[in-house]
């Protein structure tokens, strides 16, 4: 997320798929490091404005792993923070202990803000992505719809609600199946919707 004068600046978010984890694996450090990479080479490379700061959301070795990369990047010159939830404790680089900030300060309201921000984006977009895999796989589990027809209807429709909004002729006129699988689907998801709801 990006803030400007204290306010979220959405139309600098942007969204990462972290391609370096390996089967699944959960590796903070690692994240953040292809994150923090993959931006700040596209605002090297695009000339893009440079931040104030650089929040990082953790602690020491959070906050360690992306000054490598900022150093590593020739942007060792932008000052980097990050923010520990557990105590609200702010460490800097080059000091052991987190700075000492009072928790009524406004500097640290900001900080808390962006972080906070940060968390309520990542989970609407993961609940997002969460959502279109489980649709994808209910559209798949109907016979004759296959990841080709079942991204195709998501394009098309954007929502299991939305296809179940359409008629046979309109799904089979928008998507180029056949009206018969068009119809199958349609029993197939109002069943399932019937069955869980």
């Amino acid at each position: 997320v990006s803030f400007l004068d204290g306010r979220p600046d959405r139309k600098q978010y942007r969204i990462f798929n972290i391609r370096s984890l390996r089967q699944g694996a959960v590796d903070d450090f690692e994240s953040i490091r292809e994150a923090v990479a993959r931006r700040y080479t596209r605002v090297l490379n695009e000339g893009l404005e440079r931040p104030d700061l650089v929040l990082i959301d953790g602690g020491k070795g959070q906050l360690s792993a992306a000054v490598g990369v900022l150093e590593g990047l020739g942007l060792d010159a932008i000052p980097v923070a990050g923010l520990a939830k557990k105590r609200e404790e702010v460490y800097v680089p080059g000091r052991e202990e987190p700075l000492a900030i009072d928790g009524d300060s406004p500097g640290l309201r900001i900080l808390q803000a962006v972080r906070d921000e940060s968390h309520r984006f990542a989970t609407t977009r993961h609940k997002l992505k969460r959502g279109k895999r489980v649709s994808l796989s209910l559209l798949e589990g109907v016979p004759g719809i296959g990841a080709t027809r079942s991204r195709r209807l998501m394009e098309t429709f954007g929502s299991l609600d939305k296809v179940l909004e359409a008629t046979p002729e309109e799904i089979a006129a928008k998507t180029g199946m056949p009206r018969e699988t068009a119809a199958r689907l349609l029993v197939s998801l109002a069943g399932r919707r019937q069955r869980e709801g």
